[in-house]
């Protein structure tokens, strides 16, 4: 395979990782199987205790398209929005070893009851510096997508279908508007619980610290003597913690194929490392979407856990 066919596979990866980034966890999670799935339980991800109700399968592939209204920071420590609205396709593969599902795309190494390891990717949408008061005169942030190994470890599992998870993602970031050229690195350790609830909804939460190396930290909040200004000074940033982050999404099912979603985040960056930074313009920013989705089409084989 030549540089260009890479090229072209890795940015078709990118914009898989995008498409299935914009959906928020607990869509994906949700089973799109008939109406006979509308129990408490009909969404339970992992295996339940004998004593609860059998959860249908997941399906082992769907396609289908979803559309989403949000109202995005438009990066840790910004006091400006981007709002966007959305119309995009999605691929969700449930397979031994090739994953794509909410949060990107990926290949899974191994998987036990407590332990599962993926080389995955996810991405992020961008901002222009148009836009943007704070970066006015300055590159544009790009849409972002991240390669990596990531470790999940199940806490713990109960009978309702729900659980507490720990993700420990390392990945490698790279700008999709920029010929994929590398922009640094991060650590998010991500505190999560998810589950079903009455009614044919699934919930979705988690807790983490994202960590950025000096390269990445530089993109979002450094400023080059070239591009310093009396209210923008010039500024280095440094490796170390980029934004607490505190996310939650809630998706329930209208039908057999059409499902509706919202999702917010809350980012701080109260004791981040770039606090500093004249960038940063107010320390607490939150990001919400509200969309619909619809399944058209889906696999009869089961998805495999």
């Amino acid at each position: 395979m030549n540089t260009s066919s890479c090229f072209r596979c890795a940015r078709g990866f990118a914009l898989l990782s995008v498409c299935l980034g914009a959906l928020p966890p607990a869509l994906a999670q949700m089973s799109t199987a008939s109406a006979s799935s509308a129990s408490s339980t009909a969404a339970a991800p992992g295996p339940a205790a004998s004593a609860a109700p059998e959860a249908p399968a997941l399906p082992r592939w769907e396609a289908g398209g979803f559309g989403l209204v949000v109202s995005q920071q438009a990066y840790p420590g910004a006091n400006q929005q981007v709002q966007r609205t959305l119309v995009l396709p999605y691929l969700i593969y449930r397979g031994e070893v090739l994953r794509s599902e909410r949060g990107g795309a990926g290949l899974r190494a191994f998987k036990t009851d407590a332990f599962e390891l993926d080389l995955g990717a996810s991405a992020a949408l961008g901002s222009s510096a148009k836009s943007i008061d704070a970066r006015r005169g300055m590159p544009d942030l790009g849409t972002l997508v991240e390669v990596g190994p990531r470790l999940r470890w199940t806490l713990a599992r109960h009978a309702d279908g729900s659980r507490w998870r720990l993700d420990l993602p390392l990945r490698s970031v790279h700008d999709v508007t920029d010929g994929l050229q590398r922009r640094g690195a991060t650590f998010e350790p991500e505190l999560k619980w998810q589950g079903p609830m009455a009614g044919g909804f699934f919930v979705n939460t988690g807790l983490s610290a994202v960590l950025a190396d000096r390269s990445l930290a530089q993109t979002f909040y450094g400023v080059d003597p070239s591009q310093a200004t009396p209210n923008r000074p010039a500024y280095t940033a440094r490796a170390g913690l980029l934004t607490w982050r505190l996310a939650g999404s809630l998706a329930w099912r209208m039908g057999t194929q059409w499902n509706a979603f919202t999702y917010a985040r809350v980012d701080s960056v109260s004791g981040a490392a770039n606090e500093a930074s004249p960038l940063v313009r107010q320390t607490v920013g939150v990001s919400a979407g509200l969309g619909v989705s619809y399944a058209w089409q889906r696999s009869s084989l089961p998805a495999v856990d």
